[in-house]
């Protein structure tokens, strides 16, 4: 009979994917490394065990006790399936950016989940680096794993991805392109192809609010390139010990929409249901295709599985939120479509200043439209209510058709959004949107920024 022991021996082994559609445009042969295949559907079950297996080794991890580690959500799983079979108990430090299903799953597989903010420096007590430090000093009988420096990360792959790749491409791959986070994939993997032949190239997918790819090209550490980010996966602010630049070639940047965008694609155009950075990864190839010819072969790893990521990239409400569906928001009616049901909130010319300013305030708003018994005859706007306050304190309690300026232009709710960009200016801070019936909706200038991002 042929059967695995338990869940660990599942890892690896996993299959190499032509892909088609997607790289239509790419004069090479493309070809895909599905770590979803693993069984906790990511790349991180390779280096979880061997992290685990090193420590137990060293002496670091003993007989029942506690693994500590701060993760995006796919080192946790992996380190979370070892732990059940091994008889360890976990504790996942996790940052909020991540979705909603990596930290359900994480639960699901009995860890403990402790979720920190994202938009704080490394070195502040709150971030998710930090607190697992902490918790590691605090709990009896642990082991921080610090998968960023540990040096088992980069093993894993080079004993194991790295070999597998070779040996699928019958030592034929010429590029090698991958999301750069931790840097244990990218750095094992480069590691071992440049020792069989040096000629090959090694590429890293880098995010924007990411310090990779400058840091790579002029030694500079920028804490100006650091900002929020939403791509999970990829990235980082920090310098991991496990990125070993000497193997790289170079870098390229991708946006948060674009990565979920491709994301998106990947599965409607491969059957390929793959996460966040796998997507980056496709867009970070698309990007480089003047690097490759039609002899290449260039291999991409797509790093974990797509339902972590159900309620964000797949979602279209949580797209079209953030601007990222881009055949959508195409006319005036897309703009508003999140709050169409909401009532347009305006003030009447005889109402005092006082009175729109507390509508500003309650409903963050910064632009009411003015009306009297004929319609909408005015408009003020934050801005204007501002600077007349500092040339006289008593504006507060005048009326409003005394500060007001001429009504917000009015379009049809099939009015394209490039017609509206050219009715918002200086002079004219937003428009309103004939719904028919009577009922009318505001677009600003944020909306039409929101939807062209």
């Amino acid at each position: 009979m042929k059967y695995s022991k338990n869940i660990l021996e599942t890892i690896g082994n996993t299959p190499l994917v032509k892909l088609n559609k997607v790289v239509k445009d790419i004069d090479a042969l493309v070809l895909a490394k599905v770590e979803t295949f693993n069984p906790g559907n990511s790349a991180k079950d390779r280096m979880a065990v061997k992290l685990i297996e090193d420590a137990e080794a060293k002496g670091l991890l003993k007989p029942g006790g506690t693994i500590i580690e701060g993760t995006s959500g796919n080192t946790g799983m992996g380190l979370a399936l070892a732990a059940i079979v091994k008889g360890y108990k976990l504790i996942c430090v996790i940052s909020d950016k991540q979705s909603k299903e990596k930290m359900d799953i994480l639960r699901a597989v009995g860890s403990e989940v402790v979720v920190c903010p994202t938009n704080v420096e490394p070195e502040d007590p709150r971030s998710y680096y930090s607190v697992s430090k902490r918790l590691a000093t605090e709990t009896p009988n642990s082991w921080y794993v610090n998968q960023y420096d540990n040096p088992s990360n980069a093993l894993a792959h080079y004993e194991q991805t790295g070999p597998e790749i070779w040996e699928q491409t019958e030592g034929k791959i010429t590029h090698f392109v991958v999301g750069v986070g931790t840097g244990g994939t990218i750095s094992g993997i480069g590691k071992y192809l440049k020792e069989k032949n040096p000629a090959i190239k090694i590429w890293g997918i880098d995010t924007y609010g990411s310090v990779f790819k400058k840091y790579h090209e002029t030694g500079i550490f920028d804490e100006n390139e650091i900002y929020p980010y939403i791509t999970e996966g990829i990235g980082e602010d920090i310098l991991p010990k496990n990125v070993d630049f000497s193997v790289i070639n170079g870098f390229t940047k991708v946006t948060d929409k674009d990565g979920a965008v491709y994301t998106r694609k990947l599965a409607k155009e491969e059957g390929i249901f793959c996460g966040n950075s796998a997507g980056s990864a496709v867009k970070g190839l698309l990007q480089l295709k003047k690097h490759f010819s039609k002899d290449d072969v260039v291999v991409v790893l797509f790093h974990d599985h797509g339902s972590r990521y159900v309620g964000k990239m797949y979602n279209d409400d949580w797209m079209r939120e953030r601007g990222f569906l881009e055949e959508e928001k195409m006319i005036a009616i897309d703009l508003i479509q999140d709050r169409i049901n909401s009532p347009l909130i305006t003030v009447k010319t005889e109402e005092l200043v006082s009175h729109a300013i507390e509508r500003m305030r309650l409903n963050n708003i910064s632009q009411i439209p003015v009306t009297d018994v004929n319609g909408f005859v005015g408009s003020v706007d934050e801005g204007d209510l501002f600077r007349l306050y500092f040339d006289d304190k008593d504006i507060a309690n005048k009326p409003i058709k005394e500060v007001m300026r001429a009504a917000f232009p009015i379009v049809k709710s099939t009015t394209s959004i490039d017609k509206i960009s050219k009715l918002i200016n200086r002079e004219n801070s937003a428009v309103l949107v004939d719904l028919g019936n009577d009922k009318f909706h505001i677009i600003t200038k944020h909306d039409v920024i929101r939807a062209i991002q």
